[in-house]
């Protein structure tokens, strides 16, 4: 195989938003490449349970679904930006049933079938469409079996991309990336891709904590790269935690769908006693920021380990009908949801923030894009509702493959790439420096950039990952790459911006929540944190 590759577009990101561009992109463009970390149903797409929003009831409205978008964000939405994906979500849902997925219907009183709406928290109407409890496994097997079939798109699996390749012809013009030193785990070798267009569809950042929803593939890999290579990031100080992840000793990274409390489960105390009335008047059906803080404060101020969200009290056919991926997941771990409470936590679910990009998903380095969950695009603000995140990952994939088709033929490729020269690095004999950095980061974003934060703990988390970051490039400079230390040298990258940004922001707003300053600021408009890159 040769050591330099060139395709005409570089996707790095096997989740929704990276095949969905791949396969709009594969009608017109003759040579696409899609890298997956690891396997390719190893995104957060395929272990999304929820579902898209999308109006489809007549009773519902896009100003509706706009309103409540506006509001889940805490004023920090870009109205344009919302007005833009809430207007697609339709269209979408249809383009997804073109490629093969199959979502949950039922009859309505006129005896037509029509698509199942659930409704979730922060929505005011039912506009969630889903395939029963695993909408995502069913959207990304449905688009890895169309990327498999179409001969422009090459899947390249156990690939991580190392570092991404710009170039500048003279000081006045613009940084264009030109392609990305990429890792094979396969055979240990860096190989050298050139590419006209390369799109960041990486997902987010939440490996960062040690209490997850996410695959552990969600080490914010894109945003370091955007980073390092010159991007603008907004807003990562918006962590969104999901209320509710199963809380067992044997299950990891488990999400307990927000569907199941828009379905009337009710979150509880080891007594049976509710208490998000006290919180909230929309109660277990608040956005996921308030929900996930009432448990949080549940369980600091009595001392326990977790609570319990109970829906024993329907019918156990509707249960297991609507519900069966959490049903035998929890059967597993002797958890009878038909019977008896899901005790559950808060994990770290969402990355709000990300690389900074237009309404066609561009980035701030020419030819640079990013989709999905890695891009900061205005949709979310201060707080992701449900379910609005595979609508974004579908609506700017469709979005870049517009502009990206109109740029293609334009493009010009001269410059020569250097090989990667790992001439001067040795293999590794102190692997557990990886180990141990990457837990100790993951402990203290929990202790200290989690769910309420201090500037005393947002202080003391900086001084950590300062001292870290250091330590993890002088190990990057002697070592040979690993996919482990790729992962490393890139969430030590994303926890300092996600303390960065907290430590700006002198208030409380959506997900960001400080006991130094509790209330929002009303003194001013609300902006955005923005960090500009500086010198590496």
């Amino acid at each position: 195989m040769p050591n330099s590759i060139n395709y005409d577009v570089l996707i790095i990101g096997s989740g929704g938003a990276g095949l969905s561009l791949a396969l709009r992109l594969a009608e017109q463009t003759n040579n696409i490449a899609v890298l997956s970390k690891f396997a390719l149903t190893s995104s957060s797409t395929y272990y999304a349970q929820g579902g898209i929003s999308a109006v489809f009831d007549e009773g519902d409205s896009l100003e509706s679904h706009i309103d409540d978008t506006l509001d889940a964000g805490a004023d920090l939405c870009d109205t344009d930006i919302v007005r833009l994906t809430v207007s697609h979500g339709k269209s979408s849902i249809e383009w997804l049933l073109q490629q093969g997925v199959v979502f949950t219907e039922e009859q309505n009183q006129a005896g037509e079938v029509q698509l199942h709406l659930n409704r979730e928290g922060g929505h005011s109407h039912r506009r969630i469409v889903h395939s029963a409890d695993a909408t995502g496994k069913a959207v990304s097997l449905s688009l890895i079996q169309r990327a498999k079939e179409h001969k422009k798109i090459t899947l390249l699996e156990d690939h991580s991309v190392v570092e991404l390749i710009t170039h500048t012809q003279d000081t006045a013009s613009q940084k264009q990336v030109i392609g990305a030193y990429v890792l094979d785990a396969n055979s240990s070798h860096v190989k050298t891709i050139k590419a006209k267009i390369v799109v960041l569809a990486t997902g987010g950042a939440n490996m960062a904590y040690i209490y997850s929803t996410n695959p552990h593939s969600s080490t914010g890999d894109g945003i370091a790269l955007a980073w390092r290579a010159g991007c603008r990031v907004s807003n990562m100080e918006f962590m969104q935690f999901h209320p509710t992840c199963l809380y067992h000793p044997e299950a990891r990274n488990f999400l307990i769908s927000e569907a199941l409390r828009g379905e009337g489960g009710k979150l509880v105390l080891a007594d049976g006693s509710s208490f998000m009335h006290k919180f909230d008047p929309r109660g277990e059906l608040a956005p996921r920021d308030i929900v996930a803080r009432a448990i949080d404060h549940e369980m600091k101020k009595r001392g326990i380990e977790c609570v319990y969200l109970d829906i024993s009290h329907k019918p156990a056919e509707f249960i297991i009908e609507h519900f069966p991926t959490i049903y035998k997941q929890c059967l597993e771990f002797d958890i009878d949801i038909t019977k008896q409470p899901i005790p559950v936590v808060p994990a770290a679910h969402y990355t709000c923030g990300g690389v900074i990009t237009d309404n066609y998903a561009r980035t701030d380095i020419e030819n640079l894009y990013a989709i999905g969950e890695v891009a900061c695009t205005g949709l979310h603000g201060a707080n992701r509702m449900a379910s609005n995140s595979l609508l974004e990952c579908l609506v700017f994939a469709e979005r870049a493959s517009e502009d990206i088709l109109k740029k293609l033929p334009l493009i010009q490729t001269t410059c020569t790439i250097p090989d990667w020269d790992e001439s001067q690095v040795i293999d590794s004999d102190e692997e557990v420096v990886v180990s141990h950095n990457w837990n100790e980061i993951r402990h203290f974003m929990w202790d200290y950039v989690g769910i309420v934060r201090t500037n005393k703990r947002l202080t003391r988390a900086l001084n950590r990952v300062e001292l870290l970051k250091k330590e993890i490039n002088d190990y990057y400079g002697n070592f040979r790459v690993t996919s482990d230390l790729l992962e490393l040298r890139n969430l030590v990258i994303v926890a300092e911006l996600i303390i960065r940004c907290a430590l700006q922001r002198k208030e409380s707003r959506g997900l960001h929540y400080t006991l130094d300053y509790p209330e929002t600021d009303n003194t001013k408009p609300p902006s955005n944190t923005i960090l500009k890159p500086y010198s590496h």
